[in-house]
């Protein structure tokens, strides 16, 4: 069956969603945006667009019309509106947001929906969630789950070292929001920036710290069955006392605003970036305590005659493998729908969460 797919958003990732749907032979797509810029970009790949300004949800859901799934790729804030107006429209609804209360937004609005609504669906949250549910499920009691993610240019040369490679607004949410967590078996609000940790990989350090929203619902999957979960952004070592000074310092915790004007203007983007999800979870097998990791690393690479970054790349699989997975009736047809109700193995034979292991995805596994 041949879906009719809407991106709303024509940004980066939003780009990056079309070249890989308009590749496909299951999917037509159109990207709906306000910028006529923005649009032309995607004309000039071949690609369908409509000018609508997302926060008319009238005139947006009259533009929804005729499709059979909505893919928001435009910033958090538009969330509720948007899922809104798919649902009139009587779209399947999908989004990348990392914002609890957005996505709590969209849960409510799914409570009575004859359509589906999975928000989360990019990296993280998103493809971290579906592999994190995985490895826990690997285990007879499962004691901890620990999943780190991140988007690193290959070659820093700031003090930050650091580029934008992503969305500037989701960024700082998960710099300055509340994590969700589960600490001694309960689930709790953590700060972020704490808990911190070293890791190494390939021969790379890395730092690791909480930042909000990449978990998921996954918290609330593993209540009463964990004893630890958590979700930490994976940095070069220094990165986080630099934000503590910019956020907690000097204030810019409370002017998200001037934040995200210094970052925009003062960090380049960068395609030559490396996207790193690490894994970990502990538990018995057999009575036996063991410990297994899941580790992927992703870079930039050459779709359909162009080169996009390893976090365009990963973000867009991790959205388009659900699509296609709900697509074929794998997934529920109706209602709110969980990354953990994702079945690992067969995101990975999606033709886009075949993207994955183009990459380097590797398990790992040891007694304890």
């Amino acid at each position: 069956m041949r879906w009719n797919i809407c991106v709303v958003g024509a940004g980066k990732i939003g780009q990056m969603i079309a070249a890989l749907l308009k590749t496909s032979s299951h999917y037509s797509v159109t990207v709906a945006d306000h910028d006529l810029a923005a649009l032309a970009v995607l004309n000039r790949m071949g690609v369908a667009t409509k000018q609508v300004d997302a926060k008319d949800e009238a005139g947006l859901a009259k533009a929804l019309g005729g499709f059979d799934a909505v893919i928001s790729a435009a910033p958090f804030f538009l969330t509720p509106v948007i899922a809104k107006a798919a649902k009139v429209a009587g779209a399947h609804y999908f989004d990348l947001t990392e914002d609890v209360a957005a996505t709590n937004a969209v849960r409510a609005l799914a409570e009575d929906s004859q359509t589906a609504f999975m928000p989360q669906c990019g990296l993280a949250p998103g493809f971290v969630g579906i592999a994190g549910a995985a490895l826990a499920a690997e285990f007879d009691e499962i004691d901890s789950l620990h999943m780190r993610v991140g988007a690193l240019p290959l070659y820093p040369t700031n003090a930050l070292k650091y580029n934008l490679t992503w969305s500037t607004d989701g960024l700082i949410n998960e710099y300055c929001n509340p994590c969700d967590a589960i600490v001694n078996g309960q689930l709790v609000k953590t700060a972020p920036l704490e808990d911190y940790e070293i890791l190494g990989h390939d021969g790379v350090e890395y730092e690791c710290f909480n930042t909000s929203g990449g978990l998921g619902t996954l918290p609330e999957t593993l209540d009463g069955k964990a004893r630890a979960v958590s979700y930490r952004s994976i940095r070069y070592p220094g990165h986080r006392d630099i934000l503590r000074l910019l956020l907690n310092d000097l204030g810019l915790e409370r002017r998200r605003d001037l934040l995200k004007d210094i970052f925009e203007t003062a960090l380049p983007r960068t395609d030559q970036d490396v996207v790193l999800v690490y894994c970990t979870a502990k538990g018995r097998i057999g009575g036996q305590l063991r410990e297994k990791s899941l580790i992927n690393k992703s870079y930039s690479r050459v779709v359909d005659g162009q080169v996009w970054s390893a976090i365009q790349i990963t973000t867009a699989a991790g959205v388009l493998g659900v699509v296609d997975l709900m697509r074929s009736g794998t997934l529920p047809a109706k209602g709110f729908v969980r990354q953990e109700q994702v079945k690992f193995a067969d995101f990975l034979e999606t033709e886009f969460g075949r993207l994955y292991r183009a990459g380097d995805l590797t398990a790992q596994n040891k007694a304890a």
